[in-house]
């Protein structure tokens, strides 16, 4: 069971279109994949046409232990992807938890009841709170969707030092399997400035699929489902598509750098 978190902590990059459409990608190839939408805004949940009404047991009262995991798995209306809902009372989860025994280790524990997945994509908030380091001590690996700015190479840079301290802290199995731009626009010249200087510093860290900015993309939340099930021939869709192809590549790569 691979387990992938997105992560960034900078807003409005991406991230939450990247895992439910990386989640619909990596299911329409016959994985069995559950996304879990960690960030108290539920935009995931939204985005696969949950509605607010319908999660009652969610992520948050899973980390409380006040639901069954059983009951808060949810189907998509895509095969092979469920998901795990989020609402706005997760919002006081890093309240609720600065109390608990193991407080980093409880989303760890709760994956390991769940039944079996190929691939559980968790979509993490965008902040490096209590919630995304529960994340991080539990994936193997990590995906940053990077939008095509300078202010995001600082952050970057931010983002890269927190990982290190948490894989030395409590997870060394954390790896970041790699960073996908977003939102770009080859006729932008600070687009490919951006590609360059990432590629420079991280090499083969950078994916070689970019998601370009797309409209479907940005319609397919409010048909509640995935871009490549509202459109699966426009540009968003099939780079999603490539983006899971070489996902799944890198992950049978690393599997190949394990001694038996």
């Amino acid at each position: 069971m691979q387990k992938i978190a997105l992560v960034n902590q900078k807003g409005g990059v991406g991230k939450t279109t990247t895992a439910v459409n990386l989640a619909a990608a990596l299911s329409a190839v016959g994985r069995k994949v559950l996304l879990i939408d960690l960030d108290p805004q539920g935009n995931a949940s939204t985005g696969l046409g949950i509605n607010h009404n319908d999660r009652e047991n969610n992520v948050y009262k899973l980390l409380i232990n006040k639901a069954q995991i059983t009951k808060s798995i949810k189907k998509t209306k895509i095969n092979n992807l469920d998901i795990i809902c989020s609402n706005v009372d997760l919002a006081a989860a890093e309240l609720d938890l600065k109390d608990f025994d193991n407080r980093e280790y409880v989303l760890d524990n709760i994956i390991k009841q769940l039944p079996y997945y190929d691939y559980i994509i968790i979509d993490c908030p965008p902040s490096l709170g209590l919630l995304t380091i529960n994340a991080l001590t539990t994936v193997n690996n990590v995906i940053i969707p990077m939008q095509c700015e300078f202010y995001s190479l600082e952050g970057l840079a931010h983002l890269m030092n927190s990982f290190t301290r948490i894989k030395a802290n409590y997870n060394p199995n954390l790896d970041i399997l790699g960073i996908v731009l977003t939102m770009f626009d080859p006729r932008n010249k600070l687009s490919a400035e951006v590609k360059k200087e990432v590629k420079k510093f991280l090499k083969d860290k950078l994916f070689d699929t970019v998601i370009p900015r797309n409209v479907r993309l940005s319609e397919a939340p409010s048909h509640g489902t995935a871009a490549i099930a509202y459109d699966h021939h426009c540009k968003g869709s099939k780079a999603y598509i490539r983006l899971a192809k070489e996902v799944i590549i890198r992950e049978v790569q690393q599997c190949k750098k394990i001694p038996a």
